[in-house]
């Protein structure tokens, strides 16, 4: 929902300004249209549904996996694609990946995302639209900013949206944005985000050659540089910076690997998730090792056996940094990390990276 545009349809109709929080409480509770809400006019409700369309996304497909995932790609007004996650748990957790972008300009090699042609920066309305879209289904409580895009590309946006989630049942303690190391709106973060929303690095190598080689923005942004920051971060609140890490065989999963990333992160401020390779059509499949990282997205990759992420977890484990294994869900649906894609497709032409 617009929630500028419901401000302006209120006031012009001259309503009370408690009416804004009406329609909002409703629609956070997850009313399926303006119909229910029954503390407003019949009249006031149907010009609302005739001048506010309850979501500025439009519902295109829904999928759902074998253990209970649930992806959907949505079109903004102007038709660009947008995909969001749905995980349910077996604890009874309900967990969103949101997305922050209609695509993405940074062209990580390993993501489905990253080969799309970068659409447009998402408004506030229509990230919360994807929560609200799933508050419709379910009750929710966590939220990972993990999706299409770079947070910090458009960090006030994000912000914005991820303000109004504990509002869905979504508190600040359960929200994390993600980033791949955008130097310019990471420090920002820093420094002036005072709520406790927590903070995920996406890493994938633990020096600037390799990463370079799968994360095109490392040469623009070090990894000492956008450590350093995150680690003053997780000094600042007391909380640890997830750290991301995928696991591509040969690539970058060798116990060597595993014992300079305990290195570079030290065992207090970091807690490491290493993420297995979910492969994704149209682009990488699990079918070849490189020798070396490829240099553009779309090239093949292949997932890391559980012997070899056992071995690294254990190199991590062996120097006290603390790290888990991620469970994969939604694979099957290609709703997994690093699979958001809208549909399989060329890389089109990309949009220019913002200055910083």
């Amino acid at each position: 929902m617009d929630l500028d545009l419901l401000e302006r349809t209120l006031r012009e109709r001259g309503e009370p300004a408690f009416r804004r929080r009406q329609v909002w409480e409703w629609t956070a509770r997850g009313a399926p249209g303006y119909d229910g809400m029954t503390n407003l006019s019949r009249a006031l409700r149907e010009e609302l549904d005739a001048a506010v369309p309850y979501s500025t996304l439009s519902v295109e497909t829904e999928r759902e996996s074998r253990d209970g995932t649930v992806k959907t790609l949505f079109r903004t007004g102007d038709g660009h694609p947008v995909e969001a996650v749905l995980m349910r748990y077996r604890d009874g957790r309900r967990s969103l990946c949101l997305s922050s972008q209609s695509g993405c300009p940074l062209t990580c090699t390993f993501c489905a995302t990253g080969a799309m042609a970068f659409g447009r920066n998402l408004t506030a309305s229509e990230i919360l639209d994807q929560a609200l879209h799933f508050r419709r289904l379910t009750e929710l409580d966590h939220c990972v900013f993990m999706g299409m895009g770079e947070p910090m590309l458009n960090l006030d946006e994000v912000l914005a949206a991820a303000r109004r989630l504990p509002d869905l049942g979504i508190t600040h303690r359960r929200t994390t944005i993600s980033t791949v190391g955008w130097l310019p709106g990471l420090r920002r973060f820093v420094d002036e985000v005072a709520e406790p929303i927590r903070l995920a690095l996406s890493l994938h190598a633990p020096d600037d050659g390799l990463r370079s080689r799968i994360m095109p923005v490392n040469e623009r942004f070090p990894i000492a540089d956008v450590v350093a920051e995150c680690r003053r971060h997780a000094e600042a609140t007391n909380r640890r910076v997830f750290v991301e890490y995928v696991m591509l065989a040969g690539v970058n999963d060798t116990p060597e690997l595993a014992r300079k990333l305990a290195e570079l992160l030290g065992r207090d401020h970091f807690k490491v998730n290493l993420i297995p390779y979910n492969a994704w059509a149209g682009g990488q499949a699990a079918v070849a090792r490189p020798k070396t990282p490829p240099t553009a997205a779309g090239a093949l990759y292949e997932g890391s056996s559980r012997e070899r992420i056992g071995a690294f977890r254990h190199e991590l484990e062996r120097a006290r940094v603390p790290v888990t294994v991620r469970l994969t869900r939604g694979r099957d649906i290609e709703a997994a990390c690093g699979q958001l894609a809208a549909a399989p497709r060329p890389r089109g032409r990309q949009a220019a990276v913002p200055a910083g």
